[in-house]
Formats: C-alpha cells, structure tokens, sequence
C-alpha cells in the first residue's frame, strides 16, 4: 500500500494523493458530477470514472473504445473480456453496466493502484469482475485459448506502453485468446512523424485480417500527439456504424479502413519482440 499524502479539497469532495509502484497516484473529483474523478498518476490523466453512471465516459479515447464494446455483440448481450491495463477499471466498469452478467478480466500491474482504486472507488461487487496484479502479457498467456470475446489493450507505464506489449510475439498471443470473431481494440499514442503508430498498425495486420483506426483528424494529419484506437478482427468489422458514432462524438474522429488505412501506414514494418521499443515519451504541453 502506498503513503497516502495530504487531501486537498476541492469542489466539496477530498483529493486523494497516494504513491503507488508508478508513482504519485491523484484522485481529483469532478466538479460537474457529484461521484466523477479523474485517476492521474505522476500527473498523466489515466482514468475517469462516475460512480453514479459507469456508463458514462469522459474522455474521447474511451468514448471510441465505448463505442467497440456497443458494437462488438448484439446490444445488452453478456460478453468475455480482457482488459489488458486497469487505471480505475472505467471500461470494465462500462461493460458490466452495459451488458450486464459478462465475465471480465482486469489486468493490473501495480498492485498499490489497485488498492488505492478498490478503496476509493468501489466497483459494483456484483459484477463480475476478477481483478489480477500481474503484467499484461504474462497474465494474458494464462487465459484459455479462445476464451475472450473482447481484449482491449490500454497499458501505459510512465505514459508509454512497453516495448513488449506492441510486437507480432504479444498479439499472437491476443489472437490465441480471442474466440473465432472475437476483437481486439488497442489504446495507442503517438506524435509526428507518428512511426510508432503505423508500426502498430502493420504489426496487427500481420496477425488479423481486418482493421480499423479512429482518431482525431489533428492526430493522422501528424499535427499533434494524441491517442489513436486500433481496432481488429478475422472477420469485418462494423465500420459504416462505428465511423458514424466516432464521427458525432463532442470532439469528433475520423476512422480509416481498408485502402486508406494501408496507405496511411505508408510500408511501414511490423514490429517483431527482436526490434520493439516503447511508445513514444509524450511532449510536457500534453498533460499541462
């Protein structure tokens, strides 16, 4: 368990700052929803959560992993899930609340955070959720084969992925645990000249047939550092619907598919365990 530092009220809740295996983990609640906060560790945004509304999702890059999980199965059906990266299990939480009776696996490297977020805040003990401390990709190599219907990958460690969570090797693996049809949607950042994220993208083609990338436009354009989710599969995916919801968003995105999407990946190589290195250090005006 982390030391727990002083809270800071603000807006008639408790800030809650704690160390934990990553850092100094901050609380802060939301000033426009009376249970919202925001998870920060070491002043990197992680999480936001509203206990009152778990189906609510604040920020841009959840509302579009959302919009995965809404079109992944039939809508309220129970899915299997794994969710590679806990922060204050938003998504999980928006899956037991959306399609109520899943089964989910929430993988969770630090330990501290884990506690701090069990603590402060509680997730409905009737969901079914099992929360496991281990890392990503060892944990994921224990799910059965064909298992899960869903696995979102969204790891970060000092606001970058691991080098060893963005190979051919590592989503092999995603592809041995995933039921035939099942999706993967992966949290992905980067900056101009966005190498790191066509890296990724041919990395996952090598391993599933179809593909799709929603972002900002500002972010494909390589005007800005900011997040990119990759979607896959072996079977199509439901592109016309999902480029409709990322496109009516408050901030809206634009999703690439197909032609489009291996022209923006411009040749570039898949990434194999041998050459992969961590996603890329986030300039400082980001978090500011």
């Amino acid at each position: 368990m982390g030391k727990a530092r002083n809270p800071r009220r603000r807006g008639g809740a408790d800030e809650v700052a704690e160390d934990v295996d990553g850092g100094l983990a901050r609380l802060v609640p939301d000033r426009d929803r009376a249970r919202g906060w925001t998870l920060l560790v070491d002043g990197a945004p992680q999480s936001h959560v509203d206990l009152d509304d778990p189906a609510h999702l604040s920020f841009e890059y959840q509302r579009r992993l959302g919009h995965v999980i809404d079109l992944v199965a039939p809508p309220g059906r129970p899915l299997r899930a794994v969710h590679l990266g806990g922060g204050a299990l938003t998504l999980a939480r928006y899956v037991a609340a959306t399609r109520p009776r899943s089964t989910q696996q929430v993988v969770e490297r630090d330990g501290a955070l884990v506690a701090l977020v069990r603590r402060e805040l509680p997730w409905d003990p009737g969901a079914r959720i099992r929360v496991r401390t281990a890392d990503a990709r060892e944990a994921l190599a224990k799910v059965a084969d064909g298992w899960a219907d869903l696995v979102i990958a969204d790891v970060f460690a000092g606001a970058r992925t691991p080098a060893h969570l963005t190979s051919t090797e590592f989503l092999g693996e995603v592809r041995r645990a995933l039921a035939p049809g099942g999706v993967y949607a992966a949290n992905l950042a980067d900056g101009p000249p966005l190498t790191h994220l066509r890296g990724q993208i041919a990395t996952a083609a090598a391993r599933f047939a179809e593909l799709a990338l929603v972002a900002d436009p500002a972010v494909l354009r390589g005007k800005r550092f900011g997040n990119a989710v990759l979607v896959a599969s072996d079977r199509p995916l439901p592109v016309a619907e999902l480029t409709r919801r990322a496109a009516s968003d408050p901030q809206p995105a634009r999703l690439e598919h197909g032609r489009a999407l291996v022209d923006f990946t411009g040749g570039a190589a898949p990434v194999s365990d041998a050459s992969a290195t961590a996603s890329p250090v986030p300039p400082p005006s980001v978090f500011r």
